[in-house]
């Protein structure tokens, strides 16, 4: 994917993931019933910052600002707010590895039919120059089940050839979010720092 880390605004040398928010409670799931600091992060707020994330180089620091009204700006929330997101993420992490376990452990099953299929297909089409004598149609049998062995090859070289880099990725960019630097800042900062860009 190409580098869009220009798109964002940098800062001591991290690239910065800017979220603003009326409250604290959109970050987060309202339905998930679980502690705060295990809740998981709303769909929209993860789906920004993990397209932000897969936009950024992998290899460049990358921190989340989340831009907050002056009382929910509390220095003793940011450290709930990043074990949180660390948290988050780090099962999402875990999740992709097990994805990533899975696609290959389908692949080699994939893989050992594959290959028994298509050593039917060879060992049937090594008989029939012997069971027929039409060339017609033992030429096209023969072409038949080579093709069809072949084709029974298809799946396992799409998993180990394209299947896996997809998920691949996402467990670098959620391992990646996993150690991201979170930072508080209230919201009449953005608005400051925006005009000192500006002028």
């Amino acid at each position: 994917m190409k580098d869009l880390s220009g798109l964002y605004r940098t800062e001591g040398g991290y690239v910065l993931i800017e979220i603003t928010l009326k409250s604290l409670h959109q970050l987060f799931n309202s339905f998930d019933p679980a502690p705060f600091y295990e809740k998981d992060i709303d769909p929209d707020a993860e789906s920004y910052i993990v397209d932000a994330a897969r936009e950024i180089n992998i290899k460049q620091p990358i921190k989340l600002v989340i831009y907050l009204p002056s009382p929910d700006a509390a220095a003793e929330k940011a450290r709930l707010i990043q074990d949180a997101i660390h948290n988050y993420f780090s099962y999402q992490a875990r999740a992709a590895r097990r994805e990533l376990r899975l696609v290959f452990q389908q692949g080699r099953w994939s893989l050992a039919i594959g290959l028994a299929f298509l050593a039917f297909c060879i060992a049937v089409r090594a008989i029939i120059p012997y069971a027929l004598r039409n060339s017609v149609a033992r030429d096209f049998l023969q072409e038949s089940l080579l093709i069809s062995g072949w084709v029974a090859m298809w799946r396992p070289f799409q998993v180990f050839l394209y299947d896996w880099w997809p998920v691949r990725k996402k467990i670098r960019v959620m391992e990646k979010l996993s150690r991201l630097a979170v930072e508080i800042r209230p919201a009449e900062a953005q608005a400051s720092e925006t005009a000192g860009i500006n002028r």
